[in-house]
């Protein structure tokens, strides 16, 4: 009886422990957390049925490939840490060899972190584009109190860090839409960039682009070089909509005549609006505040739901 007892033990051990709902990063990921832990719990009970541990290893295997895959984490080498602004930092990951993540547009990614013995999971968008070789490059903003940004603050070239997916994503195709409208306040950039790109890099892609970016100050607009650059294409418009400015003869000459200073209310929305060249298809993210008022706006203009994406 006392083998049996210690073996029980063994088996307890190794069962897959239920997710917590701080792991979850609610974004509607397929599959969740929740139906991993689902899937290794009937795995591990299969096992424990047939007394047989080598059923268990499938799982183990997996995650040392070094590719990206949505079942299990997978640790990336952090290759360059990049501060951008007082609170947002661009880190650069790893890829084995030349190969890419292979994501489609808008596509996210689960992070896995550790903070005084709490597992937490977030999901970003990497900016990078889906095809870049050898590497992934993701923006990420540390907010005070965030558990996650406890964990990424401590992030230094030559560390490891898990991640799992891709997931989600938005089903762009080239001129599927005569105008895109971009709405994105702070890091909600993000999954706009990969798209934006994707539109200039691709000659025969003739859709207009109005991107909208929301940010506090001048100082805290991210990535300006590449928006910049983006700006001189002949399809594409980029506005900065800054909510704590307090002049614009303050800032560069070449953004003063695409700011405004402010919040991106429901006048200024009817003004972009009725600047577009075409009717947009409205793509919009940020945090969940702004993506409802966008979506209130939006509304009141006359955008139909079924002409909106929210990331």
């Amino acid at each position: 009886l006392q083998t049996m007892s210690g073996n029980e033990d063994d088996w307890l051990a190794l069962k897959p422990q239920k997710p917590s709902p701080s792991q979850c990063c609610g974004s509607g990921c397929k599959p969740c957390i929740y139906d991993v832990y689902e899937k290794e719990l009937a795995q591990w009970e299969r096992a424990k049925a047939k007394q047989d541990k080598s059923l268990l290893m499938e799982k183990k295997e997996q995650s040392n490939n070094s590719e990206l895959n949505p079942d299990t984490f997978t640790a990336f080498n952090i290759s360059s840490v990049e501060q951008l602004t007082e609170d947002t930092y661009q880190y650069k990951f790893e890829l084995p060899g030349n190969s890419s993540l292979q994501l489609s547009l808008g596509q996210h990614i689960v992070l896995r972190g550790e903070v005084n013995g709490l597992e937490v999971q977030r999901a970003y968008t990497p900016i990078s584009p889906g095809n870049a070789e050898g590497y992934f490059e993701v923006l990420m903003k540390c907010y005070e109190a965030g558990l996650m940004s406890q964990y990424i603050k401590t992030w230094k070239k030559g560390d490891m860090v898990l991640w799992r997916g891709p997931f989600g994503g938005f089903p762009y195709r080239p001129n599927k839409y005569g105008e895109l409208l971009m709405l994105a306040s702070g890091t909600g950039l993000a999954p706009m960039l990969p798209i934006l790109q994707s539109i200039t890099d691709d000659e025969e892609d003739e859709t207009f682009v109005t991107l909208v970016g929301c940010f506090r100050t001048f100082d805290k607009i991210y990535l300006k070089p590449l928006l910049q650059d983006l700006a001189r294409y002949w399809n594409v418009r980029i506005f900065y909509v800054l909510s704590q400015e307090t002049s614009l003869e303050k800032l560069p000459q070449s953004y003063q005549g695409n700011t405004y200073m402010g919040r991106l209310d429901e006048d200024l929305m009817k003004t972009i609006m009725n600047s577009c060249r075409r009717k947009p298809f409205v793509l919009i993210c940020g945090s969940s505040a702004f993506n409802e008022d966008m979506s209130r706006y939006l509304k009141t203009a006359g955008i139909e739901e079924n002409s909106c994406f929210v990331f």
